[in-house]
């Protein structure tokens, strides 16, 4: 399985996102959108994703084997379907 999430720096549901990745013991490549250049390679800018992706308006946003999941709930729905994750602590 291929995952991509596009996250920002101050989003509590992409922190989140992040963890249900760590729990599921899945493999993923996240990137940072930022408004201003940044030195980390997994960096991309708000306009560069704006044109990448023009109906997306909120973040996380997770691509999973080339199809576009959504956000955190989306993607939590996928997992539980798929048994990476149960809803019990």
């Amino acid at each position: 399985m291929k995952i991509t999430a596009y996250t920002t720096p101050t989003c509590n549901h992409c922190k989140t996102l992040i963890q249900l990745f760590e729990r599921a013991g899945v493999e993923y490549t996240k990137f940072t959108v930022t408004r201003s250049p940044s030195a980390d390679p997994n960096s991309i800018l708000t306009e560069s994703f704006r044109k990448m992706y023009p109906d997306r308006t909120g973040f996380p946003f997770v691509i999973i084997d080339g199809n576009e999941i959504g956000g955190l709930v989306e993607t939590a729905k996928l997992f539980l379907e798929k048994g990476l994750v149960s809803s019990k602590k």
